[in-house]
């Protein structure tokens, strides 16, 4: 049990030391991605008043087939939610995950979809 304390302990320092320099605002929010083995969400957070402007998640893609492609889905699916809002900028907030496979599969996806990081 003390080896998954350990890691979740590791997990949430490599969060806030990301999210140490990233803020979101109104004009230009924050898109927090959270991978979980099974699931893929995304969010585009206002930290100014902490509020959620827009998600969505691998549950709202219809597609089958690997995780990398649903999670572009997603990103092109928060995009689209983003741009219906008015959103065009972002700032891309990773969390603990690194940069590769899903997590840059859905950043790609969103790119796509038309945001800029």
């Amino acid at each position: 049990m003390d080896s998954i304390k350990h890691k979740r302990t590791l997990a949430a320092r490599r969060a806030k030391r990301t999210r140490a320099t990233i803020h979101g605002t109104s004009e230009v929010p924050r898109l927090s991605v959270k991978r979980s083995l099974k699931h893929i969400y995304a969010q585009l957070i206002d930290d100014t008043v902490g509020k959620t402007l827009a998600a969505a998640s691998n549950k709202d893609v219809k597609v089958d087939g690997k995780k990398t492609d649903v999670a572009k889905e997603v990103g092109k699916i928060v995009a689209e939610r983003a741009k219906a809002k008015g959103i065009e900028r972002v700032v891309f907030d990773r969390g603990s995950a690194r940069y590769h496979g899903r997590v840059a599969a859905l950043a790609d996806g969103a790119r796509e979809g038309g945001l800029k990081f």
